[in-house]
């Protein structure tokens, strides 16, 4: 497997994330305005610290996530994490995406997963990238729809979290929608 390489836009670098990125990881990870949708509720650093070091050496291996660290390219600040969920079937990634709350609502979002699903589209050859979102999170689903995915799925309370049954929505994109853009 070949190792990730730093993706850069105009205003971010984007690569795995690393031991170093703990603290600030966690700053955000663990607040609950950012895990109100998500699954990973760190209560502890170590929480943090077990997620980074269980991250693969390289990307593109079937049935592991591999996080990205989303930072600033004017002082390096760590400002988000992207999950690639690489599915069983090689040809299949499930993507994930936190911005710390002191960073959205500027474009940061849609700047990094465009050139994310740029990657896994046409370096990495996939054939389909899904996303899995809690209707409730409603930036989330207009961010899915401004980057051009589509709503294939809405399960009924599918997912416990933290105790609660609450309802998924399957976005997806195809390489060749892609491609049409």
């Amino acid at each position: 497997m070949e190792p990730f390489r730093m993706i850069t836009t105009e205003r971010l670098s984007i690569r795995k994330l690393e031991p170093a990125d703990t603290a600030a990881f966690f700053a955000y990870r663990s607040l609950p305005d950012v895990y109100e949708y998500q699954a990973f509720r760190p209560v502890k650093i170590s929480d943090a610290e077990d997620l980074v070091k269980g991250i693969p050496e390289a990307p593109n291996v079937p049935n592991t996530w591999f996080q990205l660290a989303v930072c600033r390219i004017a002082d390096g600040q760590l400002i988000g994490d992207v999950g690639l969920h690489f599915l069983d079937d090689g040809a299949q990634v499930e993507i994930g995406y936190t911005i710390d709350p002191d960073y959205q609502g500027q474009g940061y979002a849609h700047e990094a997963l465009s050139v994310i699903i740029d990657y896994l589209f046409v370096k990495l050859k996939k054939h389909r990238i899904i996303a899995s979102v809690d209707p409730n999170n409603i930036k989330s689903v207009v961010l899915l729809n401004k980057i051009g995915m589509r709503k294939e799925a809405h399960f009924v309370k599918s997912l416990r979290i933290d105790g609660q049954w609450v309802d998924d929505c399957v976005y997806a994109m195809l390489d060749e929608e892609w491609k049409k853009r």
